[in-house]
């Protein structure tokens, strides 16, 4: 962080000579960041400068928000989010998506990722790259092998895994088309998700995104998503099985919640014996009780949860 340091103390000297290096917006997000880098937080996160939003999602497409005209329709890739911040066209800062306002830096592994652009010639002084690290699905527990590797502190072991990283984001838009930067990203070395046979990388369902940037941002967002995009979700098949049991458990929080005892079985790769039942509402609207069938599936091919009866 020492070089986003003396970017600062550049920027401020210009500020003060009357000959700006960086916008009051770009001073600011810097400061944060570099704030955070010096004085630390209890979590150890590190703010993003741009905020990683989730995406809305829908199982059904007759429910989604918008679709046709301008929408571009990519693969929702199941890995590992992570965002890339540029200074000046040279990698400074890797972070984990984490809350998507703050994550773990990861920086020193991408640096030695020779798959990874460290400089690039772009007019802009300070932008984001946001994208996807994956697996191959012939890797077993694809999505949990890359989670794994970013968490590794062995950076050789890192730089060994079979790893790739995809591209699906860029801010500030740097062209009027969401397109056009992903082809700017693609012509500095990214693989994008316009770019790749997916058939390979494990995903489950699309993104739909209006392609117009300035139709995009106008839409605004939430605290949650941005309006102009939304996740059509694979609403997999379940496993049936037998609800043996409900306990309630305190979470770390405080809150007491129900957790559903199943007969053992197995989803994907994993033997899974409980699952979340959020509350007492989720457990009256499905119509459980004990001894009952149910359905069973993996949310994100992690957590288990009851998706209804398998009988009535």
């Amino acid at each position: 962080m020492e070089d986003l340091t003396k970017i600062l103390d550049k920027a401020s000297e210009g500020y003060y000579a009357g000959v700006p290096t960086l916008s009051d917006e770009e001073f600011d997000r810097l400061a944060d960041i570099a704030r955070y880098a010096k004085v630390g937080s209890p979590s150890g996160r590190v703010p993003h400068a741009f905020p990683m939003y989730s995406l809305q999602k829908f199982f059904e497409k007759d429910k989604c928000p918008f679709s046709g005209g301008s929408v571009v329709v990519t693969p929702k890739l199941d890995g590992s989010a992570v965002s890339l911040l540029y200074v000046n066209g040279v990698l400074t800062q890797v972070l984990t998506r984490g809350d998507g306002k703050r994550g773990i830096d990861i920086t020193e592994k991408f640096l030695k990722w020779d798959i990874i652009n460290k400089n690039l010639d772009v007019s802009q002084k300070i932008f984001q790259v946001t994208g996807e690290v994956v697996a191959p699905k012939s890797v077993p527990n694809s999505r949990n092998y890359a989670a794994g590797a970013l968490a590794l502190k062995d950076i050789p072991e890192f730089l060994s895994r079979d790893l790739f990283f995809i591209a699906y984001g860029l801010e500030p838009f740097i062209t009027s088309l969401w397109t056009s930067d992903m082809q700017l990203l693609k012509r500095h070395g990214f693989s994008t998700v316009l770019d790749e046979d997916w058939a390979q990388f494990p995903h489950d369902g699309t993104v739909w995104r209006l392609d117009d940037n300035r139709k995009f941002r106008d839409l605004g967002y939430t605290a949650h998503h941005p309006r102009g995009a939304f996740a059509l979700k694979e609403q997999k098949e379940g496993v049936i099985t037998t609800l043996l049991d409900v306990i309630w458990q305190v979470g770390k929080s405080g809150v007491v919640s129900p957790v559903a005892i199943l007969e053992p079985c197995v989803i994907g790769e994993a033997t899974v014996s409980r699952a979340t039942l959020h509350n007492k509402a989720y457990i009256d609207a499905l119509g459980l009780y004990i001894g009952c069938r149910v359905e069973v599936i993996r949310s994100g091919e992690i957590i288990p949860r009851i998706v209804g009866l398998a009988e009535k």
